[in-house]
């Protein structure tokens, strides 16, 4: 084995650079619709309780891979159809931002649970001094629920930002080219497969690690404040 793996080494840091991007991409969006759907599932409005409850129950009842597929394929066809009535000559949906959605759609549906947990666990007496001194609900929201939600939902989000990940391997079904599919790729070519496959496994080890290390500082910081007022 060479230093440069085969000769494979270039594209799996390039595969690796890929999948840190669709893993924060999948973040951002899962991280949004989370908050919207714990703020529905709180809310004293029946029918956004059920639309909240709706979202985290279908999506967390069918697999990851299952949602990268569906999404994937069902975009194609439906994009087809849309580009077949305007006339066009093609619409299409990448890879990338097939797996995005899906991604982001699941760490979405666990996130809602973890933000749910969070709201609850905030005593109704802050809200109700914020009423006192005169605040609006979203300044409320924004200046006393938020900040406090958010360091009690750090260490959960830490754990499905892991998990997410990880997940990032099954958008390799649709051939986007992150770590999993540039080893499999590899293994192909050069029928080293344990070489390959212990070098992904090593790359998505360090990149866990990294996580750890960036959610320490994090829960570090959202918990300064607490910590002094607690003392």
């Amino acid at each position: 084995m060479t230093f440069d793996l085969y000769g494979f080494g270039p594209a799996l840091a390039a595969g690796t650079l890929m999948t840190i991007k669709l893993a924060l991409c999948a973040l951002a969006l899962g991280l949004v619709l989370g908050l919207l759907g714990a703020l529905a599932k709180t809310s004293p409005y029946k029918p956004l309780q059920w639309l909240g409850g709706t979202y985290s129950t279908i999506v967390r009842g069918i697999p990851e891979l299952l949602w990268v597929l569906l999404i994937y394929f069902g975009t194609v066809q439906l994009l087809r159809n849309v580009a077949d009535w305007l006339g066009l000559e093609s619409l299409e949906l990448n890879a990338f931002a097939a797996g995005t959605i899906a991604l982001g759609l699941c760490f979405g549906a666990y996130a809602t649970e973890v933000f749910r947990g969070a709201i609850l666990a905030i005593p109704k007496g802050h809200r109700e001094a914020g009423l006192a001194l005169g605040m609006s609900k979203p300044h409320i929201f924004l200046r006393l629920i938020l900040p406090q939600m958010w360091r009690i939902a750090l260490p959960g989000l830490g754990n499905l930002f892991m998990i997410l990940m990880k997940d990032t391997a099954l958008v390799s079904v649709i051939g986007l080219e992150e770590i999993m599919r540039n080893a499999q790729i590899a293994v192909t070519h050069s029928k080293q497969a344990f070489t390959f496959y212990a070098v992904a496994a090593i790359i998505y080890l360090g990149l866990t690690i990294l996580a750890m290390i960036g959610m320490y500082y994090l829960e570090k910081r959202a918990s300064r404040g607490f910590v002094r007022s607690a003392q």
